[in-house]
């Protein structure tokens, strides 16, 4: 059996303790899959008096991430988050140093991805980042080794949990938006400041990454559109679903003509689809690709034991590695060959679109709309009329208004903008329109 592999850990937090647990608790069968012993020697820690499981005399102990991470290790695993800082100061100096990097830091690579990847090749060492995206889920591995042979034409998925579950309690309980929230801070599921989660930029961090392994373009979170899920209500949830859909908040990124278009935002998913079966704080991705065709995954997407096994798969693969050996590039392709992204025209964006309006109920309003819609070539596939439209979100309560739904067909999406604003001119508009993009699944 190969000489050990000595394992420097920064963050013991929820994953990072789970991490050295297993490490520790599983060394037998560790070795025996590995071929080689897994050692935790060190860790980085901000508070040594905290009781984390670790018998504090069997490691090394570091105030320093950067020291930690050029010491007498061979995988350096960065588990403490953030974009700046001692993160991407040490995972530099670990990359320089010629030592493996396992992180689990999306908001990381997110920003400097592409330059941790080169630096990773220049030193013949592997960045592995499994636990960044879809926490359990082996995504990053399937796209990076097992369709390697594959042209991917569209990734798609649920990759935040925190959002899922708030958007199917909405629907399973009735609840508002705020109420699930606030269940979901309770229960851990949120943080006490939710905005990273619940307006989608957590979502985008992930589908940035997932975009340069699809289409070999450079990381460029900023690039992407995204919508949160704050403006979803009830009445959206309940529409949804008496017209066959249920309401995802979705990140997607395909190849277009005009270039790579990636997106997160709320979508309606037919009911049908697998990618609507998913509940709860799960996530899943969905590939498609042109040899393999369609697959989907799901699992666990957060949580000290999935992100904790995600990572320790990675430091598996760097245990069976040999020295001298060729390793891939971490993006599925060498970093100086990344294309420059090219963000696609998202008003451009063509699909089926759901609309909901609080309409003044005043003669000529139904006729006013359907002209404002023909004006753009809209073609509806159907319109439902409700009378139950909320009085606060009615602008004035002295006049009645009812519920306009309207579901498109194929369309563009400055198409519908400019005929809403139109609606809106014309006055007929109790409250602020709502539009959600649909997607059909394949």
């Amino acid at each position: 059996m190969d000489k050990p592999l000595k394992i420097g850990i920064a963050g013991l937090g929820t994953v990072g303790a789970e991490l050295a647990r297993i490490i520790n608790s599983k060394s037998n069968m560790l070795a025996e899959r590995c071929g080689r012993a897994l050692v935790l020697k060190s860790v980085c820690v901000r508070d040594r008096s905290k009781d984390r499981g670790i018998d504090p005399n069997s490691v090394e102990w570091f105030d320093d991430a950067v020291a930690l991470a050029t010491s007498d290790i061979d995988v350096y695993v960065e588990l403490m988050g953030g974009d700046e800082g001692p993160a991407l100061e040490s995972v530099r100096a670990a990359l320089k140093a010629g030592i493996h990097v396992v992180t689990a830091n999306k908001a990381l690579l997110a920003k400097h991805g592409v330059e941790l990847a080169g630096l990773a090749e220049n030193s013949g060492v592997l960045l592995n980042y499994e636990a960044a995206v879809a926490g359990g889920i082996p995504i990053i591995k399937v796209m990076r080794e097992s369709l390697a042979g594959n042209d991917v034409t569209r990734v798609y998925g649920i990759m935040n949990g925190t959002c899922n579950y708030i958007l199917t309690r909405m629907e399973d309980d009735g609840l508002s938006f705020e109420e699930c929230l606030a269940d979901a801070q309770r229960l851990g599921y949120a943080e006490a400041d939710p905005a990273f989660d619940i307006e989608g930029d957590d979502t985008a961090h992930k589908l940035a990454i997932l975009t340069s392994l699809s289409f070999g373009t450079k990381i460029a979170a900023d690039e992407i559109y995204v919508e949160g899920i704050t403006k979803i209500t009830t009445e959206d949830i309940r529409a949804a679903k008496d017209l066959g859909y249920r309401i995802k908040l979705l990140g997607v990124a395909c190849r277009t003509d005009s270039g790579i278009e990636s997106r997160v935002h709320p979508t309606m998913v037919p009911l049908a689809s697998p990618i609507a079966q998913i509940s709860g704080v799960t996530n899943a991705v969905a590939i498609e690709a042109d040899v393999v065709g369609s697959l989907m995954m799901s699992g666990p997407g957060a949580g000290g034991g999935a992100t904790a096994s995600a990572a320790l798969g990675d430091i598996a693969d760097i245990a069976k590695s040999r020295p001298g050996h060729q390793h891939g590039p971490a993006l599925g392709r060498p970093a100086e060959r990344l294309e420059p992204y090219v963000r696609a025209k998202m008003r451009q964006h063509e699909g089926g679109y759901f609309i909901r309006m609080s309409v003044f109920d005043r003669s000529g309003a139904m006729a006013a709309i359907a002209t404002r819609m023909s004006e753009q070539d809209i073609s509806l596939e159907s319109i439902v009329q409700r009378r139950d439209t909320p009085r606060s979100e009615v602008k004035n309560t002295d006049l009645d208004a009812q519920t306009l739904i309207l579901i498109t067909h194929e369309t563009h999406e400055s198409a519908i903008r400019a005929a809403l604003e139109a609606i809106s001119k014309d006055g007929y508009l109790a409250a602020e329109p709502q539009m959600i993009r649909i997607e059909e699944m394949g």
